[in-house]
């Protein structure tokens, strides 16, 4: 990273020995091991993004190729591809805000949630009465 050699690195050390003395100087090697530690995890998190953002753009220019062709059985395999993962993501989106029927919700015409009372066989039991009853 910085191309630094053994005797550059030993010449840091007995400078820092002779500046710092022999009580500070671990204290300043394990900061400084942390904050290289700190920005190599920043660096890494911003990479991630970047590529995250930028797969995004590659899957809007995609789908505006494909939303742009008439034909979509003759699509080259990368637009296909992409089309496909697009479709897998809409998919899991979707899939939490499905209506569940054991969910004891549904959806009315407007398309709201409208909570239904739960079916009489998931009646309550305790210890004390086994039967549910009151």
């Amino acid at each position: 990273m910085f191309d630094i050699g053994f005797w550059e690195l030993l010449l840091i050390l007995v400078v820092g020995l002779l500046v710092l003395g022999p009580e500070r100087l671990p204290r300043a090697v394990r900061s400084v091991q942390r904050s290289i530690a700190k920005f190599r995890a920043f660096s890494q998190r911003m990479e991630a993004e970047i590529n995250h953002e930028l797969r995004v753009k590659e899957l809007h220019e995609n789908l505006k190729k494909i939303e742009a062709s008439a034909d979509l059985d003759n699509l080259p395999p990368e637009l296909q591809r992409s089309m496909k993962e697009l479709q897998d993501a809409a998919a899991s989106v979707r899939a939490p805000y499905a209506p569940d029927s054991n969910s004891g919700e549904s959806q009315d015409s407007n398309g709201s949630l409208e909570a239904q009372p739960p079916p009489a066989s998931a009646k309550k039991t305790n210890k004390k009465n086994p039967q549910g009853k009151p």
